[in-house]
């Protein structure tokens, strides 16, 4: 029996050394690795543009003179009273009776229309012009830059990466330190 209490003893102590050695072992490992992800900080060594082509559509206004034609002046009835008179008389002559008056409406009524067409012919014509305008689409092409083909050097090694912006002299980098795993 004391026997037995003795290697249960020894037993027991062994299992708690055992178990404060591996928890300073583990300590150790935390103090050591405790920032095994970290931020640090590599140099661009080339960075290229990534172009795409795309199409714009701009609205442009199109503006143009149009001419426009009117008549100056203030509009006279004088030619066309003169020209009535005129056929009046001149239809008047012929006919007798009531064909008479029937000759000289009909002249009065000639006479008027071809002596406003004279008036108007002799009328000052003048030109205007009027501005006339419209939106139009025109469309184009142009380059635009997509991303950016970033190359980087982090101890003594070259990477590439793509990024949505210019990253200027250096660029963050994320460096997660794991351990090895030992077979044995």
């Amino acid at each position: 029996m004391k026997t037995i209490i003795k290697t249960l003893a020894l037993a027991s102590a062994f299992t708690l050394t055992s178990a404060n050695v591996m928890a300073d072992h583990n300590d150790q490992y935390e103090r050591e690795y405790r920032d095994y992800d970290r931020s640090e900080k590599a140099r661009v060594t080339h960075v290229e543009p990534i172009y795409r082509t795309v199409t714009v559509t701009r609205p442009e206004r199109e503006c143009w003179d149009e001419p426009r034609r009117h008549r100056s002046g203030h509009q006279s009835y004088t030619s066309t009273i003169a020209g009535g008179l005129i056929g009046g008389v001149i239809g008047n002559q012929f006919g007798g009776g009531s064909g008479n008056t029937a000759m000289t409406i009909a002249g009065t009524l000639l006479g008027g229309s071809v002596g406003r067409d004279m008036g108007n012919r002799y009328q000052d014509v003048d030109y205007t012009y009027q501005e006339q305008c419209r939106v139009i689409d025109r469309q184009y092409r142009e380059q635009r830059v997509d991303a950016y083909e970033v190359s980087y050097r982090y101890h003594g090694r070259i990477y590439t990466t793509v990024m949505d912006h210019h990253p200027g002299k250096f660029i963050p980098v994320d460096v997660h330190v794991e351990p090895r795993r030992s077979y044995y």
